[in-house]
C-alpha cells in the first residue's frame, strides 16, 4: 500500500471527488478524517470506508472560516497525534453567466470556499507540518484554474488562485520537508454533474479529446500518487487529469 499508517484529512469528502479521494487514501492504508459541512454525506462515506476495512472518522468542518479550518486540524492531531497528508478539496461554483451578471454575494461565496477556504486550511496545516518536521498537501484546482472558462468568473478566478497558492507554498516550504502540489481535474462525472442530465453530460463528454468525462476515482488515483513516496521529488506541480482537455 502506498500510504500505510499515514494520517490524512480530506475536505469536501462527503461526495464526489472528495469522497473518492478519501476512499482511495483509506484503501492505500491511510487513516482518514472525512471533513465536510454535509454531515449525512460525511457519515455515509466513513461508514462505507469502515465496512470495506478502512480506517476513517468524520469531522464537521466549515473551512470557509479560520476557526473551522483550525478546528479540523486540531481534531486530526488530537485524535491521531499528527497530520501527514492534507487534501484540500472542498469547493463550489456559481451558476454560469457573464461577469457583469454575477451577484457579489455569489462571488463572495465561491471565493470564500474555493480560494480563501483553501488558504485557511493550508495555513492551519502548515503550522502543524512545520512543527512536526514535514508533511504533504494536495489541493484540488481545476482546468478552470489554468485557462479561461467562459461563464464561470468566480470559479475560474478562485481556481487560478489555488494554483498560485500551491506554487508559492511549494517554494516557501520545500526546505521544511513539506511538499505542496495540486490536481487539475477536467470534466468529471460527479453527482453534481449528473444532476444536469444525460443529454448535457453527453455534450460535455463530446468536448473532451478523450471523448468521455473522467471519474472521481481517476482524480483520486492522482492524489494518492502525489502523496506517496513515489512522488517524493515533486513539489509545486499541478497535475492535469483531464483526458487531454488542456492540450486541445
Amino acid at each position: 500500500m502506498l500510504l500505510e499508517d499515514k494520517i490524512a484529512l480530506v475536505t469536501g469528502a462527503g461526495s464526489g471527488i472528495g469522497e473518492a479521494i478519501a476512499r482511495r487514501l483509506a484503501a492505500e492504508g491511510a487513516r482518514v478524517t472525512v471533513a465536510d459541512i454535509n454531515d449525512d454525506g460525511g457519515h455515509r462515506v466513513v461508514g462505507e470506508i469502515q465496512a470495506e476495512g478502512g480506517n476513517a472518522d468524520f469531522f464537521h468542518a466549515d473551512i470557509a472560516s479560520a476557526a473551522g479550518a483550525q478546528e479540523l486540524v486540531n481534531h486530526v492531531v488530537s485524535t491521531h497525534g499528527r497530520l501527514d497528508l492534507a487534501a484540500n478539496n472542498a469547493g463550489l461554483s456559481e451558476r454560469p453567466g457573464l461577469m457583469h451578471e454575477l451577484d457579489p454575494d455569489d462571488w463572495a461565496k465561491v471565493i470564500g470556499v474555493d480560494l480563501t477556504g483553501t488558504w485557511l486550511c493550508m495555513r492551519a496545516e502548515l503550522v502543524q507540518f512545520v512543527e512536526q518536521g514535514g508533511g504533504a498537501i494536495v489541493n484540488t484546482a481545476s482546468g478552470a484554474g489554468l485557462k479561461a472558462t467562459p461563464g464561470l468568473t468566480a470559479y475560474s478566478a478562485a481556481k487560478h488562485g489555488v494554483v498560485g497558492l500551491t506554487r508559492t507554498g511549494a517554494i516557501d516550504y520545500v526546505k521544511h520537508n513539506i511538499r505542496i502540489n495540486a490536481v487539475a481535474p477536467g470534466t468529471i462525472r460527479t453527482p453534481a454533474m449528473e444532476a444536469a442530465g444525460e443529454a448535457q453530460m453527453a455534450e460535455w463528454a463530446a468536448l473532451m479529446p478523450s471523448g468521455r468525462m473522467g471519474t472521481p476515482e481517476e482524480i483520486a488515483a492522482g492524489v494518492a500518487w502525489l502523496f506517496s513516496e513515489q512522488a517524493s521529488y515533486i513539489t509545486g506541480t499541478v497535475l492535469e487529469i483531464d483526458g487531454g482537455y488542456m492540450q486541445a
